[in-house]
């Protein structure tokens, strides 16, 4: 059996402390955590609450040179240089989205280190998720036909979400934060990988002032063949996160609705599979999956995790989006 996988965490905020508590549950003969860097107050006491043995570095270099693998959590702004960082010391990394804000350096970074080799992947989770396995065997089996058109659906209760407030500082920022990059690039990710390239059309864009993030978007695109038609708005629903993503064909639809229920239409009545669970308990089992994977491609072993250049393709689309007007 190969040595285990070190993994470190560059970032320990929400997303890096819920993929740190799933590396702990794996098998620490494929999988070890090497520790974490983050500068931010409170993140080494957060960290000893968990597990006392594990280690908070007190620099990026210091992680990265005890890992093989870097799970990047860190704020957008930062995605690019550590990165770079990571592909100078031959280490793999596992990139939360998006890549960057600015398309531009983003794009030349994807570029520079396909070029060299890098082992990367983005965390765009539906690539492990069982519900899409599903849609996929819905699809697989024709219960649809031929697919003919998309429709997304975003709704929020306000921006940041409930458990994200600690963040709100650049989650609620223009500069880099918002529902349609932490939000509906899941989906267009998702919309990427079932049905084709990306094109956006049209859309529009709706800001409450200058420095916050946006409140409502539309969009029309294209993906492969299929028309898209996604929405998203902030105080349209009492829950804290409603989602739907909604193929239709000539005999029928079939939808991944909050995250983690794949839903068949069965005569005007959506219809889970009697094994369908919600989002807080498929999450652990789903970053499971993608960190088998993580320790996977760190081998060199080919997987389906999500590509830099899909993430990149995503980034295109959201950044144009929040540049239309209202």
């Amino acid at each position: 059996m190969p040595e285990a996988v070190k993994l470190g965490f560059i970032g320990f905020g929400i997303m890096g402390e819920r993929l740190l508590r799933a590396a702990l549950h794996q098998d620490p003969h494929n999988i070890r955590v090497s520790g974490i860097y983050d500068p931010s107050p409170g993140a080494s006491a957060r960290l000893k609450g968990i597990d006392a043995a594990l280690v908070a570095f007190d620099s990026a270099d210091a992680v990265i040179d005890a890992s093989d693998c870097l799970h990047i959590a860190s704020p957008p702004w930062s995605h690019l240089d550590y990165l770079a960082r990571c592909a100078n010391k031959s280490r793999a990394a596992l990139c939360e989205k998006p890549l960057a804000t600015d398309v531009i350096a983003a794009g030349k970074a994807v570029a520079d280190l396909a070029a060299r080799g890098m082992r990367a992947g983005v965390n765009f989770p539906f690539a492990s998720s069982f519900a899409v396995d599903q849609l996929q065997a819905w699809l697989a089996g024709g219960v649809i036909g031929q697919p003919q058109s998309v429709e997304i659906d975003l709704a929020f209760a306000g921006w940041p979400r409930s458990w994200q407030m600690d963040a709100v500082t650049w989650l609620d920022g223009r500069a880099e934060g918002g529902f349609t990059r932490e939000v509906a690039s899941h989906f267009l990710f998702l919309s990427r990988r079932l049905c084709g390239p990306l094109s956006l059309k049209s859309a529009t864009c709706r800001y409450p002032d200058d420095a916050r993030s946006e409140r409502a978007i539309t969009a029309e695109l294209s993906a492969g063949p299929l028309p898209v038609r996604m929405t998203g708005s902030v105080g349209t629903t009492q829950k804290d996160d409603h989602n739907t993503w909604t193929l239709t064909g000539p005999k029928g639809r079939i939808r991944l609705r909050d995250w983690s229920f794949a839903e068949r239409d069965i005569d005007g009545v959506w219809t889970a599979p009697p094994d369908a669970i919600p989002n807080e308990k498929a999450r652990p089992l789903v970053l499971a999956r993608q960190l088998a994977k993580v320790a996977d491609m760190t081998r060199g072993v080919a997987t389906n995790l999500a590509t830099l250049e899909e993430a990149f393709e995503v980034q295109q689309v959201v950044e144009a989006i929040l540049r239309a007007p209202a």
